[in-house]
């Protein structure tokens, strides 16, 4: 212990010290794994890993040219990892549609007009969801010929049944809406806005004076003037886009 008190090993400092930690830690970052950094290359994500020159004991980095040598750059791009954002909405594809049912409700409210004397309508709320769907989806299943025409006439013909067989109230309602899906299940005509139907027709008592005309009116019939305004604005959204 005295021995080890009074002898000095010499050559030995503080910077002899400081030079042995940045050696080791050189050393030891030369096994270390490579550190993932995002890099924004032309507008994309790209996935870059710092490495470890392993001839030199220096971290390898990626601020000077002077280091391209010891640069050892392996780049993936994470296209598959991360979606891609979706495109902007453009102003003609905002404003068509709106105009679209906009045109819609007038044309369909001035024929409530002429016919006020009768007590129909035609402006009904299922027809606002079919409006939404041909304007916003046309591609969309919901917006195809079949399953709307087929969908909005068969689940109108079940509401006039239900009321017959089981009179106003939650029985009927209740018996309407399980069979009407059950309808479009089977044929195939998948058209949610036409469920309403029926209950529309339960609920509301100026309809019931219509009886098996309900089935085309007013819900197939306002179907077929909002899919000619619907070709009116989908050609619009393909040829004047702004």
């Amino acid at each position: 212990m005295a021995l080890l008190q009074h002898q000095r090993l010499p050559g030995i400092g503080c910077g002899d010290i400081w030079a042995r930690a940045t050696s080791q830690c050189l050393a030891a970052a030369s096994h270390a794994p490579s550190l993932p950094v995002l890099l924004r290359v032309n507008g994309g994500s790209r996935q870059a890993h710092l490495v470890v020159s392993r001839t030199t004991g220096n971290a390898v980095g990626l601020s000077g040219r002077s280091r391209r040598r010891d640069l050892c750059v392996v780049a993936a791009s994470t296209a598959s990892a991360t979606p891609a954002l979706p495109s902007g909405v453009s102003a003609s594809d905002v404003l068509w549609p709106s105009a679209g049912a906009f045109l819609a409700m007038a044309v369909l409210g001035r024929i409530d007009q002429m016919m006020a004397f009768k007590g129909v309508t035609l402006t009904i709320a299922p027809l606002g969801a079919v409006s939404a769907v041909l304007f916003t989806a046309p591609d969309s299943p919901s917006a195809k010929k079949y399953n709307m025409f087929v969908a909005q006439i068969g689940c109108a013909t079940i509401g006039v049944l239900a009321l017959s067989l089981f009179g106003p109230g939650w029985l009927a309602r209740g018996a309407a809406l399980s069979a009407s899906i059950a309808f479009m299940t089977i044929t195939g005509s998948s058209h949610p806005p036409a469920a309403s139907l029926p209950l529309l027709f339960i609920d509301g008592p100026k309809f019931h004076n219509l009886q098996l005309w309900y089935a085309l009116f007013p819900g197939a019939a306002g179907c077929a003037i909002l899919c000619l305004i619907q070709e009116v604005v989908v050609y619009l959204k393909k040829n004047y886009k702004f």
